[in-house]
């Protein structure tokens, strides 16, 4: 069976058209329906199929178009009556957030003023109604050109809503995607306070009592404070990753993505993918992360050897992490360590955030470590007086963690005086150094279940800072030491060989095997040129570790 998975697709009407692979949720349609709502807001994480579900709901409800094949064959479909009445049958504003971004208040506002122009020129059949009102058209045009007062602007959802409404005679159906983006990227450059009155005065007014408004759903990633953007808005709805509303619809299910596997031929892979990328838990459903689960797939498609890797977040978004790690009163030390080990930690969080309060205290930043998909809710231990027991999802969540430990270490341990263990290295005194690298082993976060790549990283990361260039599986003899470390300057190189005991080895069993490989590899051969040469054997087993210098006659 031919399938194309569908990276970073959005349009579900390119979708259907495209022939590619489609994951059926139009069943959300008839739920969504079925609330009887006014407003609804459903917050998700990153990547879990927000945007092409508002697209999809643009796509059925949209007047202006003809998309009945677009649903043909899928769940939707087989709902006659709601189809008759609803498929096509109301305007609809769909405007996205997403691409909201900039330095300064200004760019980000101008980036703000092209997308509400972008939306009008896809409307403008507005401008030459006879049904819409003059006054309203003349702002209609200053919008499309990019030339509104910034208080046209905080009222141009109400206007369209308003003119589609008046246009069709009928009430429109408004979609905000992503409405939290520009806040967060507003937050990170300084300019929280300007685009948050922007931002709330644009949902507030289109969202509460707009007599033109069908219903409206917005989506995003945190549920902001109702004090700080939703002020008076007693009409909405909160469909987060805590309540029942909806929690199948975003995200795979394991039934999907078995049919996935089994459609693209890919079963065998089952147990991998739901160790790395499974483990999410939203409402009363256990989900997968749909962003990694398409890649892996596509990956497979090209290489069936590939191994799982981390798709969803790299390590410029682990800054909250670092914040956690601040909180040394709070012991995050043990708690980062159980988290590692799997175990579930009970802590106080709140769903309603602001970002300029995120990293204000360890309450906030669990909260959001929650809502934003690095920790999940145990469904064994369901939340109560706003305490909830969290737990990583996963095995590519964990490895974000482990990545940003090891960042963590290394800027910690470089603010550390190390140069007893440094001399020691150098003196070929093993004794020394294994007492001072036990030390910096103490200070770091661990749990017994790191892999050997982890203590690379360990290893490799004692010398951060010190302006010693580090290489690591750099190729020597007929191998590729794990470390090498390079003081040109002085006339010498030092090497180590990192293993790791697992639970059914002893520590001294895997320092032997660090040695003999040593020698096997012939690992000194190739630095001749160098007039002193140090190397260790190097084992650790959980926060222990042990040495031995092997002999060289350099």
């Amino acid at each position: 069976m031919k399938v194309n998975i569908p990276l970073g697709i959005e349009s579900f009407a390119d979708m259907r058209e495209d022939d590619y692979y489609y994951i059926d949720k139009t069943s959300f349609i008839k739920e969504l329906l079925n609330t009887k709502f006014k407003a609804n807001l459903i917050t998700r994480p990153r990547r879990f199929g927000k945007s092409l579900t508002m697209s999809m709901l643009d796509d059925f409800f949209d007047i202006s178009k003809n998309s009945k094949a677009h649903f043909d064959g899928l769940a939707i479909s087989e709902e006659t009556e709601l189809c008759k009445k609803w498929m096509n049958q109301y305007p609809v504003v769909f405007i996205s957030f997403k691409d909201i971004d900039g330095n300064t208040f200004e760019e980000a506002y101008g980036m703000l003023k092209l997308i509400i122009s972008n939306v009008c020129k896809k409307i403008v059949c507005l401008e030459e109604s006879p049904k819409t009102d003059t006054a309203d058209k003349k702002v209609f045009k200053e919008l499309r050109y990019q030339e509104s007062t910034p208080e046209d602007l905080k009222g141009s959802l109400l206007l369209l809503t308003r003119m589609l409404s008046v246009h069709y005679g009928k009430k429109t159906i408004l979609l905000v995607d992503e409405y939290d983006v520009p806040l967060a990227k507003a937050n990170d450059n300084g300019y929280y306070k300007e685009m948050l009155a922007v931002i709330k005065a644009m949902l507030s007014t289109a969202l509460k009592t707009n007599d033109y408004l069908q219903f409206g759903v917005v989506t995003g990633c945190l549920r902001i404070s109702k004090e700080s953007i939703f002020t008076g808005l007693n009409n909405l709805v909160i469909n987060s990753i805590t309540t029942d509303n909806f929690d199948e619809f975003i995200g795979f299910t394991e039934e999907e993505v078995q049919k996935l596997l089994s459609d693209t031929g890919f079963a065998d892979h089952t147990q991998e993918i739901r160790e790395w990328y499974d483990g999410y838990r939203f409402g009363q459903v256990d989900v997968y992360c749909p962003w990694d689960v398409l890649n892996h797939v596509f990956a497979l498609m090209k290489n069936p050897e590939i191994e799982p890797k981390s798709y969803w977040v790299g390590t410029s978004h682990n800054q909250v992490i670092y914040n956690l790690f601040s909180f040394k009163k709070f012991g995050m030390k043990d708690v980062f360590e159980a988290l590692m080990r799997g175990e579930s930690i009970n802590v106080a969080i709140t769903e309603e955030l602001t970002y300029d309060t995120l990293t204000a205290d360890e309450k906030n930043l669990w909260s959001l470590l929650f809502m934003t998909g690095y920790l999940t809710q145990d469904k064994q231990m369901p939340i109560k007086n706003n305490v909830a027991a969290l737990r990583i999802p996963n095995e590519e969540v964990k490895y974000v963690f482990q990545n940003a430990i090891i960042d963590w270490f290394e800027k910690t341990v470089s603010k550390i005086d190390r140069s007893k263990m440094f001399k020691a290295l150098w003196d070929k005194d093993a004794v020394t150094a294994q007492k001072e690298i036990s030390k910096l082993l103490l200070k770091s976060i661990s749990y017994h279940d790191f892999k050997e790549s982890f203590y690379h990283a360990f290893v490799a990361g004692m010398f951060a800072g010190a302006d010693y260039p580090v290489q690591s599986n750099y190729e020597y003899g007929d191998g590729r030491p794990d470390i090498v470390v390079n003081d040109g300057d002085n006339d010498r190189v030092m090497l180590f060989e990192v293993k790791h005991a697992d639970k059914n080895e002893t520590i001294e069993y895997a320092l032997q095997e660090a040695i003999d490989q040593i020698t096997k590899k012939r690992y000194l051969e190739g630095i001749d040129e160098f007039e002193t040469v140090v190397s260790y054997g190097i084992a650790f087993k959980g926060k222990k570790c042990i040495m031995q210098l092997y002999p060289t006659d350099k």
